[in-house]
């Protein structure tokens, strides 16, 4: 190792060559060998080694360390530019020569704008697809706020311009069809709003009943457009349009009978203007219908009490009403002859009591029918009595009444073709329903052999049942060997389905209004709907198998015919 004596100007400090010296002075001032001397240089020497050996271990990791920090730099540099959706990039830098800090100091500019650039494109993807999420949950009836369930997760690895633009596309769609969904959704509530007011419902329970987000204070964007909500919407506007078709013909009804009632009874102007808002709409479409209020129920009712209040009038004022008519004909056919005038009002009661006549045949055979299901009702309830053949009083008069039911009750099915054959035929030749007591009786005929054969099924299905739990309890009592004892047969009480009937008691009302009919009165919608009600219903007649299941064995009772 080489000595030197001087100082190091620099540092101000003793150098290896000073200190070696003074360690030579000190080594002859003490007399040291030559051999402990070359042993204590050597030993000098070689720890210089070693520190030189562990800085250059030390500077080479640290190359090391900037060697692989150049590496990830170039490597993220990549990745940014990927993710990013670009081949390169404005501040990439131009040289890749010099030393590794040089590079790094060359390239760290350029990996700071990039993860800029990056955290701008992430939140611009995250909001376009929160603003996606939200109208997507609108669609399909989510109305919860976003912020709820987070932020949408974006994919880093896909951040193009190009990604970007479908996104934005999409979402551009999307706000177009919410846009349309909320023009229908407006649509749809103002037609409810128009409807309403002329139906005099109340809107605002009428539309939030379909969604409660349509009502009209809440924002136009918080209100729902999914395709439920939309469909209810549809089904609520063709609801209240039908209810207004129907309130209509119903009111232009009442308006036609108010106004024959008042032309038959010369009701004075300012009397029938009190229903102008009723005799308005006679001919009016309902498209045409626009008055809030106009086909409310209470203005309906209110013209259904008018017309019953002038229908009692007129069957109190018919013999007035009659001769009053009877003037105004001789009046004004007072320049003709009076043989004239008695052969008109002759001709018109022929062609009254024509028409009575040919209805008299098809009336006669609606009161056998009636009759019939009377019987056939009261043949219905002596069944079921289980003390009819007690030897009570009158036992014996039942029982013969109950065998000519029974035969009349079996020609009712005959009796109801033959009716609705002479009906159709009637109909035909005089080109007009037949109606009775303001019911077409074809529709009460088809009412019944429609709920007779529903009897007639549900009795075979009550059979079916019945002798299916014999079956099972045979099958259960036969390992102890018994079996039914045959003073009470199984199964012989009989099982009655419910009654039809239109009576409480299972007779059929009879129609009190024909007599009214007769009288020259005029019944109203309402009590043709009545008698619609009250037209015989009971069409089941027991047969004689069924009857006779009823008595025991050891009862002396003759068997019915």
């Amino acid at each position: 190792m080489a000595v030197t004596d001087s100082q190091n100007p620099l540092l101000g400090e003793d150098t290896c060559g000073s200190l070696l010296n003074k360690l030579q002075e000190i080594w002859d001032e003490v007399g040291e060998s030559d051999e402990e001397r070359d042993k204590m240089l050597l030993q000098i020497e070689q720890e210089c080694l070693d520190v030189y050996k562990r800085k250059v271990e030390q500077a080479a990791k640290s190359r090391a360390r900037l060697l692989q920090s150049l590496s990830d730099a170039k490597i993220e540099l990549c990745n940014l530019l990927s993710a990013l959706g670009e081949k390169s990039f404005a501040g990439m830098p131009e040289k890749t020569s010099g030393t590794i800090k040089e590079q790094l100091a060359a390239i760290a500019p350029t990996l700071e704008k990039l993860w800029q650039q990056k955290d701008e494109r992430v939140k611009e993807f995250s909001d376009v697809q929160s603003q996606i999420e939200k109208i997507c949950g609108e669609i399909a009836g989510d109305l919860s706020p976003s912020d709820q369930t987070g932020p949408p997760a974006v994919d880093e690895s896909n951040l193009s311009l190009k990604k970007l633009d479908e996104f934005q596309s999409q979402l551009q769609e999307l706000q177009k069809e919410k846009s349309e969904r909320l023009h229908k959704v407006h649509e749809f509530v103002s037609t409810v709003h128009d409807l309403c007011s002329v139906l005099g419902m109340d809107f605002l329970s009428t539309v939030t009943e379909v969604h409660p987000s349509l009502d009209d204070s809440t924002t136009v964007n918080s209100k729902s457009i999914s395709n439920g909500t939309l469909a209810r919407l549809a089904n609520t506007v063709s609801t209240l349009n039908e209810e207004k078709q129907k309130r209509l013909h119903r009111l232009q009804e009442l308006a036609s009978q108010l106004v024959d009632l008042w032309n038959l009874m010369d009701t004075p102007p300012e009397e029938r203007s009190l229903f102008d808002h009723v005799t308005c709409n006679m001919s009016t479409s309902v498209d045409e219908v626009t008055v809030p209020g106009a086909l409310a129920l209470d203005l309906i009712e209110q013209a259904e009490v008018e017309v019953e209040r002038l229908d009692q009038l007129k069957a109190s004022r018919m013999k007035e009403i009659a001769f009053k008519k009877q003037a105004e004909l001789e009046e004004i056919f007072a320049h003709i002859e009076p043989t004239e005038l008695l052969a008109d009002m002759d001709n018109q009661i022929s062609k009254a009591k024509e028409e009575a006549l040919s209805r008299k045949e098809i009336l006669d055979k609606v009161e056998k029918w009636m009759s019939a299901c009377e019987e056939e009702s009261w043949l219905e309830d002596y069944n079921r009595d289980e003390n009819r053949y007690n030897a009570s009083r009158g036992a014996h008069l039942n029982l013969k009444r109950a065998e000519k039911a029974r035969i009349l009750v079996n020609k009712i099915p005959a009796l109801v073709d033959t009716l609705v054959a002479k009906t159709r035929a009637w109909e035909e030749a005089h080109d007009m329903s037949f109606a009775y007591d303001g019911v077409p009786l074809l529709a009460m005929l088809d009412e019944y052999a429609m709920l007779r054969h529903e009897r007639e099924e549900e009795k075979r299905r009550m059979r079916d049942q019945k002798k299916y739990q014999e079956q099972q309890n045979t099958e259960q009592d036969s390992p102890f060997g018994t079996k039914p004892s045959p003073a009470r047969p199984v199964g012989s009480k009989k099982v009655v389905g419910p009654r039809a009937n239109g009576g409480a008691n299972g007779t059929p009302n009879r129609r009190l209004s024909l007599n009214a009919h007769q009288n020259g009165t005029r019944s109203t919608s309402k009590d043709a709907k009545r008698d619609r009600q009250s037209a015989p219903l009971n069409y089941v007649s027991i047969s004689k198998e069924d009857a006779a299941s009823h008595v025991s064995g050891s009862e002396p009772v003759p068997a019915s015919p």
